[in-house]
């Protein structure tokens, strides 16, 4: 094959680059430049240029900034305290107990943060010393807020899920809409596994929660409603067509500052971390998408997606086949890689290979979301490990071992998925258009 040169070139010039700790959005600006240097005519900064503006004057990426400064709003307020206030109540009485905040809290957090890292923050911050004080496992505390952080990445406002539609120029709103229901599946597969642990384990012996009456439960709910509202604004007004990504972004940055105002944890400090902050998480994002672009724009003129797309296809692969090479492939680069790297680096080729095998593009990013969420908590490069271990101080290996369950119930909802994938696509068909698109 005449394309192995430029894989060749591509590759080694990468890792390269990203083992000599190279930031990876300017690591894929700089292979991308080399190789319009050595395998096309073009002037490479004329081309860098123009694609890198192109990319970066997308309107549906102004909705990232948004969602971001939303999380990180709401990640300075007192939700988690609240949070587990207003779930503890309903979650003591199943099999598993307060376990099942963990994976509630992180559901409910997901939807208005799109982080995994301020997810797991958020939730963990107050449920690990409140899950310790009453005795629960160890591995369980940590391996559940591990796995269910990860939603950060899949239930709207999904970061990766934003970045995956502009890189492919999708919807962001069916995108967010075929989210949802995996999303909440997922959820419930991890509570499932809590609530069969709890059954047949013999560590497992917390203390019992006091009994409340039903009206006491409802009045510890009003801590929850804040957040619930502003969760039915964000997508609710998404779902009935009221508003594009972008406007529902900023529906959910001023229902942001209400609540934190409501609360009494907005003040000048706070305001500028948050604005600080999304700034800094901003930046980074678009420097990976320019570099991804850029290389994106040189591989395209080396022929080497459409090259290796008909590689795959002359291998007569069946849409199974091609999605469980796709998934190894996608575990074994997250070992390496955060998702939204992930995602950007290999679309420009795995793109092709999906259109030309008749996958679903929306689906698609729901599948490519949840093996990136087992990057989440796969090591070396794991983050919500290292999240993890900043917060407990446990060694590496122990909260690698107690996130591995996790990671393979996410391995059972990629064939969920597969099985069933109306999960991804009957929202996103159904959904309304507003006038905006």
């Amino acid at each position: 094959m005449a394309e192995i040169a430029p894989i060749i070139v591509f590759l080694f010039v990468l890792f390269l680059l990203l083992g000599t700790g190279v930031w990876v959005g300017l690591a894929l600006l700089g292979v991308a430049w080399l190789g319009m240097e050595l395998f096309t005519l073009r002037p490479a900064g004329d081309a860098m240029m123009t694609i890198i503006w192109r990319s970066a004057s997308s309107w549906s990426l102004t909705a990232l900034p948004l969602f971001i400064w939303m999380g990180e709003i709401l990640f300075r307020t007192r939700l988690s305290e609240d949070m587990f206030r207003g779930l503890s109540p309903w979650m003591a009485r199943l099999p598993g107990g307060l376990l099942h905040t963990n994976v509630v809290g992180c559901t409910v957090f997901a939807a208005v943060s799109g982080s995994s890292a301020a997810t797991l923050t958020t939730v963990g911050k107050m449920s690990i010393p409140e899950l310790r004080k009453r005795g629960y496992p160890e591995h369980m505390v940590i391996g559940t807020l591990a796995g269910a952080a990860t939603l950060g990445l899949m239930i709207p406002p999904s970061l990766t899920l934003i970045v995956y539609g502009v890189t492919i120029n999708e919807s962001i709103t069916k995108l967010f809409m075929a989210g949802i229901v995996p999303g909440l599946v997922l959820a419930l597969m991890f509570m499932a596994y809590v609530g069969l642990y709890s059954k047949f384990s013999s560590r497992y012996a917390p203390m019992n929660e006091p009994e409340m009456s039903f009206g006491e439960k409802l009045a510890n709910s009003r801590f929850l409603i804040p957040v619930l509202l502003l969760i039915a604004a964000v997508i609710g007004s998404m779902y009935l067509g009221y508003a594009t990504a972008t406007e529902a972004a900023a529906i959910g940055v001023i229902g942001a500052l209400l609540l934190a105002i409501a609360q009494g944890s907005l003040n000048r400090s706070t305001f500028v971390e948050s604005l600080m902050g999304a700034m800094r998480t901003s930046a980074m994002i678009a420097l990976i998408l320019s570099g991804a672009a850029f290389l994106s724009l040189s591989m395209g003129f080396t022929g080497l997606p459409r090259a290796l797309a008909e590689w795959i296809g002359s291998l007569a692969l069946t849409r199974f086949e091609l999605l469980m090479a796709l998934l190894v492939f996608y575990i074994v680069i997250g070992c390496f890689l955060d998702g939204i790297s992930s995602v950007v680096l290999t679309i420009a080729v795995v793109e092709p290979m999906i259109r030309q095998a008749g996958i679903d593009i929306i689906w698609f990013g729901i599948f490519i979301v949840v093996v990136v969420e087992m990057a989440q908590i796969t090591p070396p490069i794991g983050f919500n490990l290292f999240v993890l271990q900043g917060m407990t101080g446990h060694e590496m290996s122990f909260i690698s071992r107690a996130a591995f369950p996790m990671f393979l119930i996410m391995v059972v909802m990629v064939f969920v998925l597969i099985a069933f994938p109306d999960l991804a696509t009957w929202l996103p068909d159904n959904i309304r258009q507003s006038p905006g698109g």
